[in-house]
């Protein structure tokens, strides 16, 4: 018998938390009806344990559909003030008012307060002691306007978190949108261009074939494990964690050998000390280098050389990217280079891309990753 693999634990545990926060929710939400219930057990006539119930019970239900909670609690405290009998119970009017405020329109929730509003002028008239009627009338609008402030605020604040999460999860897909193109575009660029090498030196010269072929399949399996990171399954247990690291301006010299192998013989210099740059920064460093080396092996002609500078400062580093190839129009456009725009503005940065003065084609940017974010 097979064991729980972790996607049926994590499913497992999902379900009990779902259910454990239905349950709270249902607790809670019969909470306060049972306070209010309580006050039956000091009432000796039907008539007021039967108000108390109409008033509390509807309240376990105001989650599920506060308008006609809403509508029940008030016909209940009309029904109590026509009988002439006053119960602590009426506080689930203003319950209900703050459910209906929480979840519906401003609209409605300002007839639901001038409903309460006018219970409340009935209320006075009818109660108040010896003519004492502006302070009961008083207190009771501030707890009218009290419960339909909390409830808006309540709703706004929902939507507001709701809009953040929304946001976050849109930036997330853009994120992983840019790494997925990055990843596969260059993998398979340098597959293709190895696999093309081999084809032609399978009869010259078979241990170079053997080579280009054994590169394209390292190539395949190190896309394998950048998707597989980049979409968060990449587990901390698995041996590719420690093989693979996060690439980097480490990886810089792996991937300029790459390119030589792929037939686009790259120089790479580094200056300055790199250890203090974050990772994140480093990793936009690296995705940046890549997808300017694939533009210039997808579009430009063998016998093209490409170069990479890399200037590390205190709290910037600057990316300078260069070919000797013809200017391409093709490698201006694109997702490549919206991409990279987008990496760069994270750290303040601004992506130049074009053609150079003496011929090629240049990519520059200086990312800012300390202290206050300059563009250039």
């Amino acid at each position: 018998m097979c064991a729980a693999g972790p996607s049926t634990y994590h499913r497992s545990v999902m379900t009990e938390r779902l259910w454990a926060s239905r349950l709270s929710r249902a607790v809670w939400d019969s909470l306060l009806p049972a306070l209010l219930l309580l006050h039956v057990l000091t009432m000796w006539t039907p008539v007021a344990a039967g108000l108390t119930a109409a008033l509390a019970l509807p309240l376990v239900w105001r989650r599920r559909a506060p308008l006609t909670v809403f509508g029940a609690v008030a016909a209940a405290a009309f029904v109590q003030w026509l009988v002439d009998v006053q119960l602590p119970a009426s506080a689930a009017l203003l319950v209900a008012l703050y459910t209906v405020a929480a979840n519906s329109t401003r609209r409605v929730t300002l007839v639901a307060a001038t409903a309460v509003e006018i219970g409340a002028v009935l209320a006075c008239l009818r109660w108040a002691t010896d003519g004492a009627f502006l302070t009961p009338f008083a207190a009771l609008t501030a707890m009218v306007v009290a419960a339909a402030v909390l409830g808006v605020n309540d709703r706004t604040t929902r939507a507001y978190l709701e809009a953040l999460r929304e946001r976050a999860v849109a930036e997330e897909r853009a994120r992983i949108t840019r790494e997925m193109h990055d990843i596969v575009t260059h993998n398979l660029s340098v597959m293709v261009a190895l696999t093309d090498a081999a084809v032609h030196a399978r009869h010259r010269s078979p241990d170079k074939a053997t080579t280009a072929m054994l590169q394209v399949s390292e190539t395949g399996r190190q896309a394998l494990t950048d998707m597989r990171r980049s979409l968060g399954v990449l587990r901390t247990d698995e041996p590719d964690a420690a093989r693979h690291p996060l690439p980097g301006i480490a990886q810089l010299e792996t991937l300029a050998g790459q390119m030589c192998a792929a037939g686009l013989p790259t120089g790479l210099a580094v200056d300055g000390d790199h250890a203090h740059i974050p990772a994140s920064a480093q990793l936009t460093v690296y995705r940046l280098v890549q997808e300017a080396l694939t533009n210039t092996l997808k579009h430009t002609p063998t016998g093209t050389h490409a170069t990479v500078h890399i200037e590390c400062a205190a709290e910037t580093v600057t990316v300078d990217v260069t070919d000797t190839g013809p200017v391409s129009p093709v490698a201006a456009c694109g997702h490549g280079i919206t991409g990279m725009r987008e990496r760069s503005a994270v750290y303040g940065g601004t992506v130049s891309a074009g053609p150079l003065p003496g011929g090629g084609w240049g990519v520059h940017t200086r990312l800012v990753f300390g202290g206050s974010a300059v563009s250039t």
